[in-house]
């Protein structure tokens, strides 16, 4: 069995923001209450993390989830990183470090804002007073094994830092982060027909650092998975609105979304 959850499907701002409020999202629809982005996923018998959200702790409650054997960063703004420390609590339950996966540029950046955090040595940690994740650094498009599950990450292209997106087990998941671009040499890495894709949608029209609407449809189309969901979407992405235009194998992700095959 395999499982993946949307802990949130919202961009930095969350919605509501406390700036726009609910922007053109309706507010009578649940669907539209959006944590910020952050993925669960059980594939090949290990239970991972995409990324770690500021509202982290709440999203690791309200899915009961306490054990961990991996995070995997996409990149460093805020909203992707920033409840890094909430692993503490899964290091407390589990008495050990927490496995972390980045570019070397990218875990440079994590290293640099919370030191404290990395722990080289596993055999010195001690998890009731501060959250313990050993690092492993990736080449991009050079796949890797942990435990079980095949890793080869990927360099998306567009953002205004450096964005890492995760192919897995050859295709089973694709998780695309914050991009405007996928090289085509990426795309090849993709050996399998996916069982899900998950790609994101801060604005329906796109923004200098965004792809739009119309790109995720061109990139779902090419890579062809059995299923879409669409994450890390801000105050102008209305679920409803956005869903209107989806294929009948895509859909706009809320927070709790579970899928599993």
């Amino acid at each position: 069995m395999s499982k993946v959850i949307i802990l949130g499907a919202g961009a930095a701002p969350g919605v509501p923001a406390l700036a726009n409020g609910f922007g053109n999202c309706d507010a009578k629809n649940p669907k539209n209450i959006r944590l910020r982005s952050g993925t669960y996923m059980e594939l090949s018998g290990v239970k991972f993390l995409i990324d770690t959200s500021p509202d982290l702790r709440m999203q690791l409650i309200l899915s009961d989830i306490r054990h961990i054997d991996a995070v995997f960063y996409t990149h460093t703004h805020a909203d992707h990183l920033h409840g890094i420390d909430d692993l503490r609590e899964i290091n407390r339950i589990s008495g050990k470090a927490i496995e972390l996966f980045a570019s070397k540029d990218n875990l440079a950046v994590i290293r640099t804002r919370f030191p404290y955090l990395i722990a080289d040595d596993t055999a010195k940690i001690d998890p009731v007073y501060r959250a313990a994740l050993h690092p492993n650094v990736f080449e991009y498009e050079q796949s890797f094994h942990f435990k079980g599950l095949k890793v080869t990450p990927i360099r998306l292209l567009g953002h205004n830092v450096e964005c890492s997106g995760y192919i897995f087990n050859d295709g089973e998941v694709v998780h695309i982060s914050d991009f405007r671009e996928i090289p085509e040499s990426a795309l090849k890495l993709i050996k399998r027909q996916p069982e899900l894709l998950i790609m994101p949608l801060t604005t329906p029209s796109g923004t200098r650092f965004h792809a739009g609407l119309e790109d995720l449809l061109d990139y779902a189309e090419k890579i062809d998975p059995k299923r879409v969901l669409i994450n890390h979407m801000a105050v102008e992405s209305d679920y409803a609105e956005v869903y209107s235009h989806c294929p009948s194998n895509m859909q706009p992700a809320y927070d709790g979304l579970t899928v599993e095959w």
